[in-house]
């Protein structure tokens, strides 16, 4: 959603005036009603007010949830609207006990909760369950202390991008074990989507960390080839987008795809297809600057979408 603020919240970041922000509430509802969707999770949502916003701009039959703000708040929370019935909803921000001494600073600050708590609803199609997880694994974009956008010196830029890998492993095996809660060793029959940013792309170290077991990955020899880990796993739907439409942003001219849509081998049996949408206009190129874009009525980021026949 790319700071999605009202700009009644006077972050700094979102809209500066209500006229960019009805434009921007109007271009994503569009995107999504266009696109013909029926659940989205979304990330980079600002506040309740603009969240509703787009509820209302989406139409009857449209609900929503909306992450709260844990003991670690984040001025941005994950959601998913849903046109399908919600049956239940949970939130999961607890980093596993023995990676919480990870420090995310010069001060040896341990890092214990997930910046961005990641958000889960099912939903009811066709008569089955379908599990989805919204995420928003830490960004690449380094901040400083002061919140500082540039460092003092090459020193203190290394330290700091590697206390952002850190925390977004972290948070990728805090994801990983609340997946494995909801797939249970159940992956052939179980639908679970794990959908979101993850700030990195299919072959990171920490996207690959919530795939689970390796092997049989879309693509691989090992696809079509059934074994014991197929219950655990989840696959990256990545390969099936066509690929001169595999990227989710620009970042610095370069396309990258650092959003993905990750299913359990029973979802992976029922996709028809799998690409990316934009809405408005080619995506932009962006930089490390978080305030450039904010009176843009467009996001930086793709949809990336996927078709299950249930």
């Amino acid at each position: 959603m790319e700071n999605l603020f009202s700009p009644a919240a006077g972050t700094g970041y979102g809209p500066s005036d209500q006229a960019v922000f009805t434009e921007k509430i109007a271009g994503l509802a569009s995107t999504i009603t266009d696109a013909g969707l029926d659940v989205v999770a979304v990330q980079e949502v600002g506040d309740e007010d603009a969240f509703t916003a787009l509820i209302d701009a989406l139409g009857s039959g449209w609900a929503g949830e909306l992450s709260t703000r844990f003991a670690t708040p984040h001025t941005i929370r994950n959601g998913i609207l849903s046109r399908l019935p919600i049956t239940s909803t949970s939130e999961h921000e607890a980093i596993p006990a023995e990676l919480q001494g990870v420090p995310v600073d010069d001060a040896g600050t341990a890092l214990t909760a997930m910046g961005r708590g990641a958000l889960h609803i099912r939903v009811t199609a066709g008569g089955q369950a379908v599990d989805v997880v919204s995420v928003h694994l830490k960004s690449k974009l380094i901040t400083y202390p002061g919140g500082r956008f540039t460092p003092r010196d090459e020193a203190e830029r290394a330290r700091y991008a590697a206390y952002g890998l850190y925390r977004r492993a972290a948070e990728a095996v805090a994801v990983r074990g609340f997946a494995d809660e909801l797939i249970d060793g159940e992956g052939d029959e179980r639908h679970v989507v794990v959908a979101g940013d993850f700030n990195d792309e299919a072959q990171a170290a920490t996207t690959q960390i919530i795939h689970g077991p390796a092997g049989s990955e879309i693509g691989t020899p090992g696809e079509n080839r059934p074994d014991q880990g197929d219950a655990h796993r989840l696959f990256n739907l990545a390969p099936l987008i066509p690929e001169e439409l595999r990227f989710s942003r620009v970042y610095r001219g370069r396309g990258e795809l650092i959003d993905h849509l990750l299913v359990t081998n029973a979802t992976r049996q029922i996709v028809t297809d799998a690409t990316t949408l934009t809405g408005g206009e080619p995506l932009a190129s962006i930089t490390d600057t978080p305030t450039t874009r904010r009176d843009s009525p467009y996001s930086d980021h793709a949809l990336v979408v996927a078709t299950l026949d249930l």
